[in-house]
């Protein structure tokens, strides 16, 4: 047993002299008026008195007396805070690292891994003796001080009650930065009068985690001594989605199909599948399962339902045999789906419920705003009005004077357009904004081009590029051309025999595709002629259809727009207009628009759809999933080191707090002697 020292030498020399004064009070004498009384007996209590109030009269037995003694005995014990040593804290400063990532959202241990962890650390803080000092950091892929170095006890507890679970994926390098920027301070002195910046701190860094994080490589632990504290059973299990994507079914392209992909972590899945079996799901129709993956013929697997939804309304639900420690996949045909919501959830529960369910959102096509800036080209005119272009796009047509004009660049510098199509002619200065230059060059050094030649024969085509899928152009010929110098970053998309004649590069935050080849030329007498035969082809209708879908970012109205979370996605706003974002907990956030269109919205965090409005109209709309095959691995880091730099810090799973104090028990037993005293005294009973 070990006891600390809580009192001044005054004050424990004021408690010692207690004792005495309770003792003196039994031999003062009493001051009693003589009374006149007939009665022997009360003449035989007055002479027992007189011996009772002499000084020098030996203490007479009393159980009165023994009680306060013993309860002052108690109390003066008490205040010495007596204790038994467990995993003693050592050093006087300590830094608790507290994971809060998606994984310590786990239910194997009641009522959630990141609780346990808070209620282990409120332990450690109960057991910390006066001139200790403690930080708490919380952690996921981010790191944020919740408390720096203090003393005090209750601003210690109020931040550990703080913090909230979320749903990020976890690393440690965060927060060991964090710590180690106060534990090892760096020094920045120059000559021998320059002094540190802070002297070191050395430090006990607790990490309670049930290590679903990557080894930290590179970091020097200095003054740092860490300690790993796991937390989680080590039998823990889970199924989660860690995919859920959207595509064109490649036989029936006009329809849609949605893919989704389960993993299964840990072996103790049985009383899953066994709910799963007692539920009874069915398929809805016979061909419900027709394009799922095959089943795992062995019993190795663990049979759970998955269920899809459309705008909350179930329109398929299958089971699924999924093997132990492995992954599958399924596929749900969508038939001709324009937007919605789609939402997949497995069911039964398990111990991790964030990745048990995912969304993904499929948006309405977004009309991009194009500019077409051309003298005269019958061809690009018709290919930018058909009704298939005019899903895509709203384009206002104009001639090359415009270019000149304050309303032009006014619009230009403000990026009102998502492209802007200059057909053999250039601006000035160029726009805040996607261009495509046909039969010109962008007034920009980079970009350059040879002399024209003569017949060049197109031989390939970069047909991973969006802007060219599905083109085809082995047939098409052409008088004239100039080979292009593009940039040396960019991409080069229609290459001939004789040079490159099509290529794309980025600007800032911008692209500008450049066709070298002219649609039409001029000849010496002023008459305007074809130059190829490419419009009349059906590659060039697909050519300007592709470009106005990538310029206007129309891929994401058939393909899922999905983050993860804490991840930033791009937002497409109205001109001059804010976006009202609206998160999955109800929380409405505006995102103000920059010099252009494009919003890059960060407020992620959550797990669910965000819509974004303007002016009461939906916009756009998003989903945020885990999708984080480490997190969804719930196992916890039991039996494996984790590695800081050249340490290897082994977990330590037998957990004890610092210290078992009985200070509260002996005030207990205090009470208990105060009670029994009052009771002697009132009843009279004198032993």
């Amino acid at each position: 047993m070990h006891l600390v020292n809580m009192l001044s030498p005054w004050q424990w020399a004021l408690l010692a002299a207690t004792p005495l004064a309770v003792i003196a009070l039994y031999f003062l004498k009493l001051k009693r008026e003589p009374l006149e009384v007939p009665s022997t007996f009360l003449w035989s209590r007055s002479i027992e008195d007189l011996r009772v109030n002499s000084l020098w009269q030996r203490l007479r037995q009393s159980l009165l007396l023994i009680l306060q003694l013993l309860l002052i005995a108690i109390a003066a014990f008490a205040l010495a805070r007596p204790y038994w040593e467990g995993g003693r804290l050592s050093g006087g400063r300590y830094i608790f690292l507290i994971d809060n990532s998606a994984s310590m959202s786990a239910t194997d241990v009641a009522p959630s891994r990141l609780e346990e962890a808070k209620r282990r650390v409120g332990e450690l803080i109960d057991e910390m003796i006066a001139g200790d000092k403690a930080m708490i950091i919380s952690f996921s892929d981010i790191a944020r001080a919740e408390q720096s170095y203090t003393d005090n006890l209750p601003e210690l507890r109020r931040a550990l009650a703080a913090i909230r679970q979320t749903s990020r994926g976890t690393s440690l390098e965060e927060s060991l930065q964090l710590a180690s920027g106060l534990a090892n301070p760096s020094q920045t002195a120059s000559n021998k009068q320059d002094k540190a910046v802070a002297d070191p701190m050395p430090a006990k860094l607790y990490i309670f985690s049930d290590g679903r994080f990557p080894d930290v490589r590179g970091f020097s632990l200095g003054n740092l001594e860490p300690q790993f504290v796991p937390i989680g059973e080590p039998d823990a299990a889970n199924i989660g989605i860690v995919s859920f994507t959207t595509g064109r079914n490649e036989n029936h392209p006009e329809q849609l199909q949605a893919f989704a992909r389960l993993e299964s972590h840990g072996r103790g899945l049985s009383a899953f599948s066994e709910s799963s079996e007692k539920k009874g799901a069915v398929p809805l129709s016979e061909d419900s399962t027709s394009n799922s993956s095959p089943k795992p013929a062995n019993s190795d697997t663990v049979k759970i339902n998955l269920s899809l939804y459309l705008d909350d309304k179930l329109i398929d639900s299958r089971d699924v045999a999924v093997p132990v420690n492995d992954a599958v996949s399924e596929a749900f045909d969508l038939g001709a789906i324009d937007q919605g919501v789609l939402r997949v959830a497995i069911s039964p529960t398990d111990h991790l419920a964030l990745d048990d369910q995912a969304w993904t959102v499929i948006n309405p096509p977004r009309r991009a705003k194009v500019l077409f800036i051309t003298s005269g080209n019958e061809s690009l005119h018709r290919a930018l009005t058909v009704p298939s272009a005019q899903k895509w796009a709203d384009v206002a047509e104009d001639k090359p004077p415009f270019l000149k004009t304050d309303t032009y660049r006014q619009r230009a510098a403000a990026g009102a357009y998502d492209l802007i199509v200059f057909d053999r002619c250039q601006p000035e200065l160029m726009p805040r904004t996607n261009t495509w230059f046909i039969g010109a060059l962008p007034p920009m050094p980079t970009w350059s081009a040879d002399d024209a030649v003569v017949q060049p024969q197109i031989i390939d085509t970069d047909r991973a590029h969006p802007i060219m899928q599905g083109i085809d152009l082995g047939d098409v010929e052409i008088l004239e051309a100039r080979p292009l110098k593009p940039p040396p970053a960019s991409t080069r998309l229609l290459d001939s025999n004789k040079g490159t004649l099509m290529a794309i590069a980025t600007r800032e935050n911008f692209e500008d595709a450049v066709l070298s080849l002219s649609l039409l030329t001029v000849d010496g007498h002023g008459d305007t002629y074809a130059n190829t035969d490419w419009p009349i082809k059906l590659s060039f209708p697909l050519l300007v259809s592709n470009l106005l879908q990538y310029f206007g970012h129309n891929q994401q109205a058939q393909v899922a727009m999905n983050a993860r979370p804490g991840q930033p996605i791009q937002l497409h706003g109205e001109t001059d207009a804010p976006l009202v974002v609206t998160t999955p907990t109800g929380e409405k956030i505006e995102a103000p628009r920059g010099l252009q269109q494009t919003i890059n919205f960060a407020h992620t965090d959550a797990l669910g759809v965000y819509e974004s409005r303007h002016s009461g109209k939906v916009i756009q709309q998003f989903a945020v999933n885990l999708f984080d095959s480490r997190e969804s691995d719930i196992r916890p880091r039991t039996a494996e080191s984790v590695k800081i730099g050249y340490v290897e810090v082994k977990p330590h799973t037998e957990w004890e707090p610092a210290r078992r104090e009985i200070w509260k028990l002996l005030l207990l037993v205090a009470l208990a002697v105060l009670l029994f005293e009052w009771y002697v005294y009132n009843r009279r009973v004198y032993l």
